[in-house]
């Protein structure tokens, strides 16, 4: 993992592009990105899961582990939450294709897309509980606690995913 200087955030890459087999300048898997904003994004692989969940701008992504199975890669994201163990690991910052590769945002304030499916402001935010793309409130001490709500009626949260 390496510090990825002038990210293009929105850019989405084919596994073509990052191979080098095409001419074309790509982050590599895992690189970080901090912006002069102080928010910090990590370059990730998009996958659709079981349930062929599309990437969405603004949705929360998860560690992906087919049926739950981690498949101890903590670089290859879902929003399919069947197809996670319920750790977040960003909000997704394009609509990345199945198997494409793009940027999540893991630290720092963020707007989701899809409303929370519980909590209320100041409140810690979790995977577990909620439905694909999004974040609940964590109600128990093992949940994944990865944001937590600045302004929950607009979707607004501080990420603090860890992986």
């Amino acid at each position: 993992m390496t510090a990825f200087a002038g990210a293009t955030l929105d850019a989405v890459y084919t596994a073509a592009q990052l191979s080098g087999s095409e001419s074309y300048s790509a982050p590599g898997i895992g690189d970080i990105y901090v912006s002069h904003d102080n928010k910090t994004y990590r370059f990730v692989r998009y996958r659709a899961g079981a349930g062929s969940v599309a990437a969405v701008a603004g949705n929360v992504a998860y560690i992906y582990a087919p049926s739950g199975t981690s498949t101890g890669v903590s670089n290859e994201v879902t929003s399919d939450l069947s197809d996670s163990a319920e750790i977040g690991a960003g909000v997704l910052q394009a609509v990345i294709p199945d198997g494409g590769y793009g940027w999540i945002q893991v630290k720092g304030v963020a707007t989701l897309t899809p409303a929370l499916t519980a909590g209320s402001d100041g409140d810690p935010l979790t995977p577990t509980g909620s439905t694909d793309g999004t974040l609940d409130l964590a109600t128990a001490i093992t949940d994944d606690i990865c944001a937590v709500a600045v302004d929950a009626s607009a979707k607004i949260v501080l990420c603090n995913f860890k992986h």
